[in-house]
């Protein structure tokens, strides 16, 4: 059995990965969302779910909330309850593309009115971070056009530069704006935050507190997305990760499905630029269970990153750049495919029992009942999410 060595345990138990509260509401395809039994039915049920995957893992030590799907009256109390479940409430989502003024765009509209409405929600955002003690707040924009001509491409990038400068002078000191991008949808001809560079170029000149947000699922096929990651790295403008897995297109589907070797490239390069456990460069999924139950989609997710990471951390990295500036192609390339192939399963569950924690997170969900009781208890569910 491959061991896993003392520094590379003790980065492990560093590692933490926000888990986001919609992941737990019903949702699905452009077509239909569907149910499923022991959907939570308040933002307080979404973090008692949530807790569970921590509780089983150690990995997942605080919750992302959507607003407004997670809105509550009592934000302190909230905070308290997740507190009191082991975990506490990370990133706050704004919300700007489920409203009928939006339409057209939202922080990119020529009418002031929407434009100002779509600010106001993002400084409510931040009142709401305020009260949760949260640090980000991640911003994507379902903005763009359908046809040429539709739109001036380019006064919507300086109305939207002007609305983020709005938002932005609002953060406090130990506050952060995240933006993320994304190629195409639900914008077809062109998309407001297309890419890295547009929003690498946006939040440059916001300031020192505007960060990037990368998505995995957001890229055309073939993009070397640790590439990107690289380059944010080196920028310093790699502010939080959005993981999960595409087969086509945004599919929002568990991190490392589709393509795990993806997902160790990517942690590889996290590694080598000093972003693993590093407080300025977030973790946190962002996937949607549409067939599977939620609790153990999420634990297969969170353990699917620690394994990747455990792998990429196995990476001899004296050897690599040895090879490299021998300019051995194929002996560089064998230290990180031995890595990549290195079954770290065993040596990642003794680790955990050592811990206290089950050697298997999932077997130990399925047997605690816990499914079964939120299935009988919770009857009419719909939070979380899209289209609830």
């Amino acid at each position: 059995m491959t061991t896993l060595s003392p520094d590379i345990l003790s980065t492990l138990e560093g590692q933490g990965i926000e888990l986001p509260s919609w992941a737990f509401g019903n949702s699905g395809t452009r077509f239909r969302v569907f149910t499923t039994p022991g959907t939570p039915r308040d933002p307080y049920e979404k973090i008692a779910d949530a807790a569970q995957v921590n509780a089983y893992t150690k990995l997942a030590p605080s919750v992302a909330l959507h607003i407004p799907w997670d809105k509550v009256d009592d934000y302190a109390d909230l905070r308290r309850h997740a507190e009191d479940l082991g975990v506490s409430l990370g990133t706050i989502n704004s919300n700007t593309f489920q409203d009928e003024d939006y339409k057209f765009g939202a922080l990119t509209h020529h009418d002031d009115r929407i434009r100002n409405k779509a600010i106001d929600h993002h400084l409510e955002c931040i009142d709401i971070m305020d009260a949760t003690g949260s640090r980000d707040l991640k911003i994507w924009l379902a903005e763009g056009s359908n046809y040429p001509g539709q739109a001036d491409i380019r006064a919507r990038q300086d109305r939207l530069q002007d609305s983020l400068q709005k938002i932005y002078d609002r953060l406090s000191d130990e506050q952060r704006l995240v933006l993320e991008y994304k190629f195409f949808e639900p914008a077809f001809y062109h998309t407001d935050v297309p890419d890295w560079g547009t929003s690498y170029a946006q939040v440059a000149s916001l300031g020192d507190k505007a960060m990037v947000c990368l998505d995995t699922g957001h890229h055309a096929p073939g993009t070397n997305i640790e590439f990107i990651v690289m380059q944010l790295l080196r920028l310093g403008k790699l502010g939080s990760f959005d993981f999960n897995s595409r087969f086509y297109a945004d599919d929002d589907l568990i991190v490392g499905a589709a393509d795990p070797f993806q997902l160790f490239r990517i942690i590889f390069e996290v590694v080598r630029g000093g972003g693993l456990n590093n407080p300025d460069v977030a973790f946190m999924l962002d996937q949607c269970h549409n067939v599977e139950d939620k609790i153990p989609g999420q634990i297969r997710s969170v353990l699917n990153v620690q394994e990747m990471t455990a792998r990429a951390l196995l990476v001899d990295r004296d050897a690599l750049a040895a090879a490299q500036q021998a300019n051995d192609v194929l002996g560089a390339n064998a230290v990180f495919m031995d890595a990549f192939y290195t079954d770290v399963r065993p040596a990642l569950a003794e680790w955990r029992e050592s811990r206290g924690l089950a050697a298997d997170p999932m077997a130990a969900y399925a047997a605690s009942g816990y499914q079964q009781q939120i299935a009988a208890d919770r009857v009419g569910g719909t939070q979380a999410g899209w289209g609830a």
